[in-house]
């Protein structure tokens, strides 16, 4: 299109200022192209302008976007103001009283060693104690650093598993900080605002200072005191290597993928080290590649992700697959279903299962220690978001353990006190605290194929423990209805339409209870979320995502199970309610 109109004379001098001060020569260079072609091509033009349409906005999950020019795009310039804010936040709350420590971590994913370094440059620089780990490592690892080093913060530099062009900056607060139950978690409202504040008011790019040095980077690999080797040391504490275990372990046969992305060694060397000596990694995604060749988008959950690994899983006779996302802070788990063949289990089957897991453990006094030797809580509670499913609650009252539904989010699941056990069906599991107060893909998997190998030596398997739960809490059913929208103001409309106009049932059932949960309760925040459950006990929750311009909608059915014999039966009741509820969402929904 030759005869397109100019960008702005504006944009083009935002632009142009951009990359006169931009400290990353590529990314200048990028935006002087970008600029250029611009001026006859409508694509470029509106690329330019989203690239500076506003400043990529700071929250609770931090910062994630598209790598690139601009303030609205994930590079240095970014990072340089972000880590500023945080600086400035830190110092203010310890307001000379004490100097606030942090430590901070990096992926494999294009440029994140870049900005992790330059985030301990500006820490360093504004007098706050630095640490910075030594390698590409997991978030997980990061996320006990900060527990483990006592810090004030905990910078990772991550997309997790967001598709390649894409990076972000996760913020962890701990230390003197914080509160005890949000020690080492994810930060919270109204924490965010006040590094998004200080973010806003940290000046012109030349006025924030970077020191040439004085950060501690942390032992490396074969070093004393080596930060991979100590965090392995607490998560393969929680499950010993005993002799009668050893045998148990060596007779499981997995498959392990870390999906191309920082996880594949250390979950390799912590499966070995506890005596699972029969593991097969997928070799084509075995090294941390940013650019995530063998998968579409680099998520477990995805169609297709793991097919390498199932494949893989079919020509050795597997008993499991284990799929770390790229920073390995989730897990997924896939098993050979007789009556299926090989499947991928749901976030919350693997919730339920590690859920009774941990249950048995404690009561067993088994619940293993942490790096300083001090016992998981005394009274233990178990927690998961509202989105996941109910069975969890009944494994705890089973059990006689406490149980807690939070908001979406670790970053709220953390901050539960007593903490033991916590989980979200998007395949987040926390299931040692004291050492990770976050979802930690590793520490969780470990704990699944040891119960696996566990379940193996009696002769049974995984998917026989679901239907045990099935029999004795009614069989709990999962299922999502995602609708993309083209704008967030779409997202609002439908919010709108379903709080005025509010179906009557679900599958045939009365809707018995409709909560607005915008309202906020004793036990929960406000949210933007709405609430469905029936006379027949199944459930509906519909809300925004916080990511992305897309409605998510949760459904579970519960179908009583009379006997053994009415398993088979029972799923296919159950699939034909989802089936039933998931049409009536949509039909609510306008669709």
């Amino acid at each position: 299109m030759m005869n397109a109109p100019h960008p702005p004379e504006d944009l083009s001098a935002r632009a142009e200022a951009w990359a006169a001060a931009d400290p990353d020569p590529a990314t200048a260079a990028e935006l002087l192209d970008l600029l250029q072609r611009a001026h006859a091509d409508d694509a470029a033009r509106a690329e330019l302008a989203d690239r500076f349409s506003g400043t990529l906005s700071f929250g609770t999950a931090g910062l994630r976007a598209a790598l690139g020019a601009g303030p609205n795009r994930m590079n240095r310039v970014v990072v340089r103001h972000t880590a500023a804010g945080v600086a400035r936040y830190l110092l203010d709350a310890a307001a000379g009283t004490y100097q606030p420590r942090a430590v901070v971590g990096f992926d494999a994913r294009h440029n994140s060693d870049v900005f992790a370094e330059e985030t301990a440059a500006i820490f360093t620089a504004a007098g706050i104690e630095t640490f910075l780990m030594p390698t590409q490592l997991p978030t997980p690892v990061l996320a006990w650093a900060v527990r483990a080093l006592d810090c004030e913060a905990g910078v990772m530099v991550t997309a997790s598993h967001n598709p390649p062009q894409d990076n972000g900056y996760k913020v962890y607060l701990g230390g003197r900080a914080v509160s005890d139950s949000g020690q080492g978690a994810q930060i919270v409202a109204p924490m965010d605002a006040g590094i998004a504040e200080r973010i806003a008011a940290s000046g012109p790019l030349e006025d924030i200072e970077l020191a040439a040095g004085g950060w501690t980077v942390l032992p490396a690999a074969g070093e004393p005191g080596d930060v991979q080797a100590r965090y392995l040391e607490a998560i393969t504490a929680l499950v010993p290597a005993d002799a009668s275990g050893l045998g148990r372990r060596a007779d499981l046969r997995i498959v392990l993928t870390p999906m191309h992305g920082v996880g594949g060694d250390t979950m390799s060397r912590a499966l070995a080290t506890t005596g699972f000596t029969q593991v097969r990694l997928v070799a084509e995604q075995a090294e941390p590649d940013p650019d995530f060749p063998t998968v579409a988008f680099p998520n477990p959950e995805e169609p297709g992700a793991i097919d390498l690994a199932l494949d893989l899983a079919r020509t050795t006779d597997a008993d499991l697959v284990i799929a770390n996302d790229p920073d390995a802070d989730r897990c997924a788990a896939a098993v050979n279903d007789p009556s299926t063949g090989w499947r991928m289990l749901t976030g919350d089957e693997v919730g339920a299962l590690l859920g009774v897991h941990v249950a048995a453990r404690l009561a067993a006094g088994d619940q293993g220690t942490n790096d300083q030797g001090t016992e998981a809580s005394a009274s233990p509670v178990f927690a998961n978001s509202i989105v996941s499913s109910r069975l969890l609650a009944r494994i705890a009252a089973t059990a006689g353990i406490a149980h807690e539904s939070t908001l979406t989010g670790f970053k709220w699941i953390a901050r539960v006190p007593g903490l033991s056990f916590g989980y979200e069906e998007a395949l987040g599991y926390c299931v040692a605290p004291d050492l990770v107060r976050d979802k930690d893909g590793m520490s969780a998997a470990l704990l699944l194929a040891g119960f696996a190998a566990e379940l193996k030596a009696s002769g049974r398997t995984l998917l026989d423990e679901l239907d045990r739960l099935a029999l004795a809490h009614g069989l709990h059913a999962t299922d999502q209805l995602s609708v993309r929208v083209a704008s967030l103001d779409d997202l609002a409309t439908l919010m709108t339409r379903l709080r005025s106009q509010a179906p009557a049932s679900f599958a045939g059932s009365p809707i018995d209870v409709a909560t607005d949960l915008a309202h906020g309760s004793a036990r929960l925040p406000a949210t933007d979320a709405l609430l469905f459950t029936t006379a027949d006990a199944s459930r509906v929750i519909v809300r925004p995502s916080g990511t992305e311009p897309k409605l998510k909608c949760y459904l579970e059915v519960i179908e009583p199970v009379s006997s053994a014999d009415d398993l088979p039966a029972a799923r296919d009741r159950a699939r034909d309610r989802l089936a039933r509820v998931r049409d009536d969402t949509a039909t609510a929904l306008g669709l």
